[in-house]
């Protein structure tokens, strides 16, 4: 029998053999597969009470299930949208105890007991709440997709100044914040209208600050 020539095994096919030695003893094969196939069958999944819009809610949920698609999927919300799923455009901003969130980045189980109100709640085709009447007269939108995020975001960003909290133009950190467009754009950065209404929603967010200043 031929001897195997060591000085023939390069470096590359040394680590490339021990990796696959040292997974195999680590990780039996049919054990990750088993292991894979229980997760798949068994969905951790648990009980949340979450108020949306005035309404209490008891949801059965996947605890991987975003607020977004707890509100769109089980509650058939969908005035909320679902924009980039990553946070960046805010096309999902719900407000949730007063503040804005954009409720594809949390999980739905994160917010017992919470207090959500989403576009369906702020306003009626009947009884428009204010923003929204500011929107439409000022033309604040060309596709509408960005829309309800857009006036969500701005009627709690109003409440955020009107409560003193600063911005990154905020001339002082201790003094009460202006109701001015600068305050209004830095604020609304987070929220993306691909059509281009900024001017626009900015008027409509004006005319509402300045009728209740």
């Amino acid at each position: 029998m031929t001897e195997p020539d060591l000085m023939s095994i390069t470096r590359r096919k040394f680590l490339i053999v021990g990796a696959v030695t040292a997974t195999a003893v680590a990780i039996p094969p049919f054990i990750s597969a088993k292991a894979s196939a229980a997760n798949i069958a068994r969905p951790v999944s648990a009980t949340t009470s979450i108020q949306v819009n005035g309404t209490q809610h008891e949801l059965q949920l996947d605890t991987r299930t975003t607020l977004l698609d707890a509100l769109r999927e089980h509650l058939h919300l969908t005035g909320t949208k679902k924009g980039c799923d990553h946070g960046q455009c805010g096309a999902c901003t719900v407000i949730v105890d007063g503040r804005r969130v954009n409720s594809c980045l949390t999980l739905a189980v994160m917010h017992p007991g919470a207090k959500v109100t989403t576009i369906e709640g702020l306003g009626t085709p009947e009884n428009l709440h204010p923003m929204q009447a500011a929107f439409i007269k000022h033309d604040g939108y060309q596709c509408g997709y960005c829309t309800p995020g857009q006036i969500c975001s701005s009627v709690a960003m109003l409440d955020e100044i009107r409560q003193g909290i600063p911005s990154h133009v905020s001339a002082s950190l201790s003094d009460q914040p202006q109701l001015i467009a600068s305050e209004f754009q830095e604020r609304m950065s987070g929220n993306i209208c691909r059509c281009g209404a900024y001017s626009n929603i900015i008027e409509a967010i004006s005319e509402v600050a300045e009728v209740n200043a």
